[in-house]
């Protein structure tokens, strides 16, 4: 089996690839992870193939390898690569191309850690939302819940109406830091849901079936007042949102399939 590097991706190239951000070492990764992504996506690295090592990848765009690792350990995290013990790693999925026709493959890791943080943000938000909410927050939920859907079903929902919902639910929380928290990573997170919803959009319908019905539950758990099933519903989008953009939730594997 053929050894694969990223050795066309220079330190040069690697310094070009996504957007600053205020930690230099994330910011590596990042950019990092997205070269990777980028030439997974690309056939450059293809299902099967082996990267270089860490030392290697190291060497050929002069990082230290704590960066290297940090790209790795998160691109295993997202399943597109898996590390043998003594063989080395290798390519085990390839997300769907069209996924960088609407960002720089560079910003996709900017945007799948402020995911791993609203997973845990927003989860105890809707819980708490489920237990204290007021039948006012509740109707400005369904309200934002009714007005994402129909933007769904017209092929034209906008990051601005999934977070007008995603902020509903975290002011009915009865505390104002969880919207504050949201409000501190507008850029990635906004940034996560336009990529999102344009793989929704530009997908089947059953994957647009799927969005509108987790926001379902959620907004149920929240309506029953049935706090631990919100928590639970709301994990679960995030999740699943994270696996539509990485193509490896279970629509999302079969939208790629109808389009083979």
């Amino acid at each position: 089996m053929k050894k694969k590097t990223t050795e066309s991706g220079s330190r040069t190239e690697l310094a070009a690839v996504g957007v600053a951000r205020p930690d230099q070492r994330q910011r590596l990764g990042d950019k990092l992870y997205g070269l990777i992504l980028e030439q997974i996506m690309s056939g450059e690295l293809k299902v099967g193939d082996r990267l270089a090592s860490e030392h290697e990848i190291s060497r050929q765009h002069d990082i230290s390898r704590p960066v290297v690792r940090e790209a790795l350990l998160r691109l295993r995290a997202d399943g597109l690569i898996t590390a043998h013990q003594g063989m080395g790693t290798f390519v085990t999925h390839q997300p769907e191309v069209r996924l960088k026709t609407f960002d720089d493959a560079g910003n996709v890791a900017f945007y799948l850690r402020a995911q791993e943080l609203r997973q845990t943000i927003e989860g105890d938000a809707a819980r708490l939302a489920a237990l204290r909410r007021s039948r006012a927050q509740l109707k400005a939920i369904e309200t934002a819940h009714r007005k994402f859907n129909a933007l769904v079903q017209k092929k034209g929902a906008t990051a601005e109406a999934d977070l007008a919902f995603h902020m509903s639910i975290a002011h009915a929380s009865g505390n104002e830091l969880y919207a504050s928290v949201l409000e501190s990573v507008l850029e990635p997170v906004q940034g996560f849901m336009r990529l999102a919803l344009n793989l929704t959009r530009t997908g089947t319908q059953q994957r647009s079936i799927m969005v509108m019905a987790e926001h379902e539950a959620i907004v149920q758990a929240i309506a029953k007042q049935d706090s631990e099933q919100a928590r639970i519903a709301m994990k679960y989008h995030l999740g699943q949102a994270r696996g539509r953009l990485v193509g490896q939730s279970a629509d999302a594997m079969q939208d790629t399939g109808n389009r083979a």
